[in-house]
């Protein structure tokens, strides 16, 4: 079993993306110019800038993939805001606005995704207040979230420290989206308040300041958010993969964990801690409809990924 998960988390085609783009990341954050109101920026889910108030301006910035547009424009326009506004509350922030950049070459298709844009406005309440629009030659679509909040509060993706315990928290009220079978889809039939009310744990946590890093579940799965994390943290992880528990309606489904684990779980994420305050961390998710608990540790072998059945141990991946 721990053999046929370590392939299928080495074999996982968004994190083998994600490790192509390093090359070009470490250029641009050993390259571009530098400011000292620059707080936090490359490694985050998002980037962060000193205000004179105290605060911290949030910044992150996503692109959705082209295949997706053509094939589910209303859905790629709605997940243009959620992914961003996933970003700004990993963090423990509070987002505030977007800008979307929109290209498309079919005017049908192109209203569409603005449709699912106006849509996830209204869903997250998040106003667009500028952009940029091309009507004729090409399908594009990214999005920019600005957000805010206290700099003693905000939660680093880089923080994770030897020794935290590792917190899986999951939306278990979901569905599978219409997109693909890897899509747990959270937020499009729920009203406003409930799919705030779950992301505002994170604010809670991050005003407590109970956790040392975070990070929010996409594309990558449960395991590449994990790698993400421990990259830019200089650390490793070890995680129990008994401790991952699977949604009821997916296990209905007959998913394993084999394929649960490459789920881009939407209102999820990965927290490290203390040990003293796991509880804390736990009881408040719960606390906003969400379930979570401990599934593994961090560990000082820097970019390895270890799983454990909870008898044996071996090796899933190192960057």
């Amino acid at each position: 079993m721990l053999e046929k998960i370590a392939e299928s988390i080495k074999n996982n085609k968004n994190i083998l993306e994600k490790k192509e783009i390093n090359p070009i990341v470490e250029y641009i954050d050993s390259n571009s110019y530098k400011s000292s109101r620059i707080y936090s920026s490359i490694g985050e889910d998002s980037a962060s800038i000193i205000n004179e108030n105290d605060k911290l301006t949030l910044i992150t910035t996503d692109r959705i993939k082209t295949e997706f547009i053509e094939n589910f424009p209303f859905g790629a326009g709605f997940s243009s805001i959620l992914v961003g506004v996933d970003d700004i509350y990993a963090c423990g922030g509070t987002p505030l606005a977007a800008t979307i950049i929109v290209s498309f070459k079919e005017q049908n298709i192109g209203m569409k995704i603005i449709e699912g844009i106006c849509a996830g406005s209204n869903k997250f309440k998040i106003p667009i207040i500028r952009g940029h629009t091309n009507t004729r030659d090409y399908y594009e679509l990214s999005s920019t979230l600005i957000g805010e909040i206290k700099k003693e509060d905000y939660i680093s993706a880089t923080n994770a420290k030897i020794g935290d315990y590792i917190i899986l928290a999951v939306d278990f009220d979901g569905k599978v989206g219409k997109a693909s079978n890897l899509y747990w889809d959270t937020t499009t039939f729920k009203d406003t308040d409930t799919i705030i009310k779950k992301r505002e744990s994170m604010n809670e946590i991050a005003k407590r300041h109970l956790a040392n890093a975070s990070k929010d579940i996409s594309n990558g799965g449960i395991f590449g958010t994990i790698l993400q994390l421990i990259k830019y943290s200089k650390v490793g992880a070890k995680v129990n993969i008994n401790q991952i528990e699977i949604p009821p309606l997916l296990k209905k489904l007959n998913y394993d964990l084999k394929t649960y684990i490459k789920m881009y779980l939407t209102t999820s994420f990965i927290i490290t801690s203390p040990e003293e305050n796991c509880h804390k961390i736990i009881n408040i998710f719960k606390k906003h409809g969400m379930t979570a608990n401990v599934i593994g540790k961090i560990i000082k072998y820097e970019n390895l990924i270890q799983i454990s059945d909870g008898l044996n141990t071996i090796d899933a991946l190192k960057f």
